[in-house]
């Protein structure tokens, strides 16, 4: 049977990373208190539901591996801080068994936001009123809430977690 507290923390997580997206989307900023408390909630899963010292330490090296690749994105300029921290918490929640599923669920997602993006732009363009959220500078910036594709990829991978096993169970 889940304890309360572990229905909370796991139950948690997906409506964080939703309110992420939805953030990111319309204001074009992942705050750092959302990052930091999916973060924080991550470390208290792995404290109260890890099985081991072991399972910890591949969940903490996704993170890692998740914070390098997107940092080098980010020296680039290619993605924003705020959607390398956002994509690092998710990833320390995923685990080392989900990141390239993780990975590839977002790079699609990305793709696929950002060519409705540039579709969105150009129908709408005739009809300035109609563009909300990031599609309102779109026009003139060019960029894209990736917080949203990583959201939504988030989501899709959840369910083959042994957190959400455990918040079904």
């Amino acid at each position: 049977m889940i304890h309360v507290l572990e229905l909370v923390v796991f139950g948690l997580f997906p409506i964080l990373v939703a309110f992420g997206a939805a953030t990111d989307f319309l204001t074009m900023t992942l705050p750092n208190r959302l990052t930091f408390g999916l973060f924080a909630l991550g470390a208290v899963a792995l404290a109260i539901a890890a099985p081991g010292w072991e399972s910890v330490g591949w969940h903490v090296a996704a993170a890692a591996v998740c914070f390098a690749c997107g940092f080098g994105l980010f020296a680039m300029g290619w993605v924003g801080g705020g959607d390398v921290k956002f994509a690092t918490a998710i990833a320390l929640w995923l685990g080392w068994g989900n990141l390239l599923d993780f990975a590839l669920a977002f790079s699609i997602w990305g793709g696929v936001l950002t060519v409705a993006a540039l579709a969105g732009d150009r129908l709408l363009a005739p009809v300035p009123a109609l563009k909300v959220g990031f599609l309102a500078d779109f026009s003139r910036h060019r960029h894209v809430p990736y917080g949203v594709a990583l959201a939504v990829a988030a989501l899709q991978i959840f369910p083959a977690t042994p957190w959400f096993a455990r918040l079904i169970g």
